[in-house]
């Protein structure tokens, strides 16, 4: 294991009160409240968003919000980071929220403390609070949450007389009677080409992988908890009791051919899986993601921000349209208005508003919201993303398949993924320094 390890940092740092060097700086723009009138343009990949533009351009006659679809993934925070470079950043735009301590740090993302940072702290909880606001200061308003779940096939338990597992220890248990029931079919999944399940998994267990000190980064990524969730799902997936694959198409392939007939997802998992497997309605429920002690405890797996990218032309405007694509009912609304969305608002007091939305048939009338709002609460705070998540995937991703096939050992993966996230951040100009 490494040396718990602090990164001193150097450089202009007042905008981010110490979390990296970067060219933000200097105190937030008070003027970005005014001229809440213009045209705007929005930038995302997520689902709804164009019926969310015109839902809002309905409502407010006064702003004119153009949408454009963009990709999603990295090719899209290039795509971001070049506007931004180039002067002709959106006005509005999405960031997941693994990406925003890198966005905001390296000045790409404007200060919105003084316009949205009372909106941030009066409507949402310290779970989703944590991602957005960093250094102090306000840089995103939280769309939705992702709390874990576990997504079951209920007949399939029930056939077999398999119990619904409330901790990791039972959860393996349950593994290996699947397997035993039907040895085609597995009780999990271990994903080799995205470690956010992963990385969900550590959070929830108690690791803290990235933590900010008075002067410094404290990087811990292969902490003593998640090097247990390591060695747990890389066990999993080494005597194969979980299926290791490599994308989401031949996992819901697997789904339909069930195959996989229990698996860890988030709130999101819902909808999705009612858009993509519907001709197995009334077959799956949902329950509480297993613990390690029993006791409820969770994390996200995934959720997205909005942000005003430096150098909006229109930054009044933006800031109405993000608070209402946040937290106002009808913006809510427009959201689920597809009818298979189980997006989870990060604000709880809209909860009620997506439930209402949602068609709870093909979970057999099951209240999937009220498992979400659980998870939600039990989210453990403390959690901080990196300045550089996308070097620290990237070094979990390109060992992922070994570990899948037995030739790499997770724990270990860690230790090296936290040594090539150190070295990035030394690079970029971050002075490393013992505790």
């Amino acid at each position: 294991m490494l040396r718990r390890t602090a990164v001193a940092l150097t450089g202009p740092v007042t905008a981010l009160a110490l979390l990296l060097t970067g060219c933000g700086g200097g105190e937030p723009d008070v003027s970005a409240g005014a001229g809440k009138t213009g045209k705007v343009t929005f930038w995302s990949f997520v689902k709804g968003s164009q019926e969310v533009a015109e839902a809002f351009n309905r409502s407010h006659p006064g702003i004119d919000v153009t949408f454009e679809s963009v990709p999603s993934g990295q090719e899209y925070y290039s795509k971001l980071t070049n506007a931004v470079k180039a002067g002709t950043a959106p006005d509005v735009a999405v960031v997941e929220y693994p990406n925003l301590p890198e966005f905001a740090a390296q000045g790409k993302v404007e200060d919105l403390s003084a316009t949205l940072g009372d909106t941030v702290r009066d409507r949402f909880p310290q779970a989703a609070r944590q991602l957005v606001e960093l250094g102090g200061r306000t840089w995103a308003v939280p769309r939705d949450a992702a709390p874990l779940m576990l997504m079951y096939r209920k007949d399939f338990f029930t056939r077999h007389k398999i119990d619904v597992p409330t901790t990791w220890d039972a959860y393996r248990s349950m593994t290996e009677k699947v397997k035993k029931a039907d040895p085609a079919a597995r009780g999990g999944v271990l994903y080799t080409d995205n470690p956010g399940l992963f990385t969900a998994l550590a959070w929830q267990a108690g690791g803290r992988w990235f933590a900010t000190g008075k002067d410094s980064w404290k990087v811990t990524v292969d902490d003593a908890p998640s090097r247990k969730v390591a060695a747990y799902w890389g066990d999993l997936a080494r005597t194969d009791l979980v299926r290791s694959v490599s994308t989401l198409d031949p996992f819901w392939t697997s789904v339909q051919k069930n195959r996989t007939v229990a698996y860890v997802c988030a709130s999101w998992c819902a909808g999705a899986q009612q858009a993509t497997v519907p001709d197995q309605k009334g077959k799956w429920a949902v329950a509480p993601v297993p613990t390690w002690d029993g006791k409820p405890a969770s994390a996200m797996y995934g959720g997205s921000s909005f942000v005003i990218p430096q150098g909006a032309k229109n930054r009044g405007a933006a800031a109405e349209f993000i608070k209402w694509i946040t937290t106002d009912p009808e913006g809510m609304k427009a959201w689920v208005a597809s009818g298979t969305s189980s997006m989870f608002p990060a604000d709880p007091s809209l909860v009620p508003v997506t439930k209402a939305a949602y068609a709870t048939d093909y979970y057999g009338g099951q209240d999937v919201y009220a498992v979400g709002a659980d998870s939600y609460r039990a989210i453990r705070k403390g959690w901080t993303w990196g300045p550089v998540m996308g070097t620290t995937n990237t070094a979990l991703v390109d060992q992922l398949p070994q570990v899948a096939d037995g030739t790499a050992d997770l724990p270990t993966v860690l230790t090296q993924a936290e040594r090539t996230t150190l070295t990035q951040m030394r690079q970029r100009g971050m002075q490393v320094t013992a505790p």
